[in-house]
């Protein structure tokens, strides 16, 4: 019974000495095979991309009405005298950051555009490979789309309840929260491209220095949100003064008044710093395509003074010599602009090809090689031109539902603009790399015949 000999596998684990991986080879396969069918079963639980997608997209619009919702009972509420003045306030407050809002959702609209036409715009701009793609701008937009309307939200909220210090805390903790992710050092909330903006923006106050691409793009954006800018510090004041849901404000004479002298200064900020800009071009490279520039932006600084004296001379003298000299002045700035615009910064001897993607699409079909797109994009530019000067004039600004939507329409404008603008300088940026190239086989070509002559 102990004796006989028993019939053992030679693959037992039993027998296996200590350097032996079968045994653990086996247990692997084991672990591996059920690390695997858990990984399966995770990825199985998960929902799909495109649901997903739909459940924030469904998410999204619930939130946007019932922003709606709560905004119109709030704002129904109120008594009809208070009601239009405190819409006023409400507007100057958060109108600002709803444009900045929209050119952000613009801007990543420019970078997809791009992106599909094989447009290096990370080198016209002259970006580091950290610089954020459209579908990252886009994720901002679109945090940037929450939080402001629900700020606005609370604010009409909780001054229709009768909350006033509550009320006026909302947009001082937004412009706060604002500014200090705009400012973070650390390496949270794309360090690398808040601190390329600020570098272009103090670049573009201080223009010591020679002029790149990327500071007179931004300036000329800037030039397009000069309204903006007055809002912002008409808000700043407000809040600094303590004047946030109160009737302080209402003295149009007060500091922080409708007839603040502050208003067209602010206003005339980004074209004189776009004119520095020209003027610091012309001493570096002495081309007089500069100074023209530097004229067309020097036309802006009469649209926006001249409006700003209506609240300091008497109305004769307004109506009678200054409002003619207003209207004047608005003419000639809107056609020099575009005169400018179709001229110098576009293109358009040919079809453009930055709306020729690289894949087929649906966009590309509907824009590219169409007579229609420069119709609308010359006649748009005109038109919005022209109505580009009411947003820069301090005495209509009482109508502030249609210089939002002036301000709007001028953000678009120049959103529009920059998809030509960008390309334009693509082409020059091609063309140079093309001479360069046959200059230099030139010179190979001189050199090899020299060579032969002295053999």
């Amino acid at each position: 019974m102990f004796g006989g000999h028993v019939a053992v596998p030679v693959n037992s684990p039993h027998l296996r000495k200590s350097g032996s991986r079968q045994l653990f080879s086996e247990l692997e396969t084991s672990e591996m095979k059920g690390a695997g069918s858990t990984q399966l079963a995770a990825a199985a639980m998960l929902p799909s991309p495109v649901l997903l997608w739909r459940l924030k997209v469904m998410l999204f619009f619930l939130w946007g009405f019932s922003c709606c919702k709560i905004s119109w009972d709030s704002v129904m509420r109120m008594s009809l005298d208070l009601r239009d003045l405190f819409l006023y306030e409400a507007f100057l407050y958060y109108n600002p950051l709803l444009l900045v809002t929209a050119a952000v959702w613009f801007w990543g609209a420019n970078l997809w555009v791009f992106s599909q036409s094989n447009v290096n715009y990370s080198k016209i701009f002259d970006l580091d490979q950290n610089h954020l793609t459209h579908k990252e701008i886009w994720k901002v937009a679109t945090w940037m789309t929450i939080i402001v309307p629900t700020s606005m939200t609370s604010y009409l909220y909780l001054y229709s309840h009768g909350e006033v210090s509550w009320a006026a805390s909302q947009p001082v903790l937004l412009y706060t929260a604002v500014a200090i992710i705009l400012i973070f050092p650390f390496d949270i909330f794309y360090l690398s491209s808040r601190f390329f903006l600020l570098r272009t923006l103090w670049r573009i106050v201080f223009p010591f220095q020679a002029i790149a691409f990327a500071d007179f793009f931004v300036a000329d954006i800037l030039t397009s949100m000069s309204k903006v800018f007055s809002d912002l510090e008409r808000s700043v004041c407000r809040m600094v003064h303590r004047q946030v849901a109160t009737i302080a404000w209402f003295e149009a004479d007060s500091v922080c008044g409708s007839h603040s002298v502050a208003i067209p200064i602010v206003l005339v900020l980004p074209y004189i710093f776009r004119l520095f800009q020209c003027l610091r071009q012309y001493k570096d490279t002495k081309e007089k395509t500069s100074l023209l520039n530097a004229l067309k932006y020097s036309t802006a600084v009469p649209v926006i003074f001249l409006s700003a004296l209506k609240y300091h001379v008497f109305p004769d003298n307004w109506i009678n010599f200054y409002r003619p000299l207003w209207l004047l002045s608005s003419f000639l700035n809107s056609l020099y602009s575009f005169y400018w615009d179709i001229t110098r910064d576009w293109d358009l001897s040919g079809f453009t090809r930055i709306f020729k993607f690289t894949k087929p699409h649906l966009v590309s079909q509907l824009i590219y090689g169409q007579n229609w797109v420069y119709l609308w994009v010359v006649g748009s530019n005109l038109i919005l031109r022209c109505t580009w000067t009411y947003k820069l004039s301090a005495h209509l600004r009482h109508n502030y539902l249609t210089v939002f939507a002036i301000t709007a329409l001028e953000i678009f404008r120049r959103f529009q603009w920059a998809f030509f603008r960008v390309e334009n300088e693509w082409n020059k940026m091609n063309s140079k790399q093309n001479v360069q190239m046959q200059d230099i086989s030139g010179e190979e070509e001189k050199l090899l015949n020299l060579n032969n002559h002295n053999v």
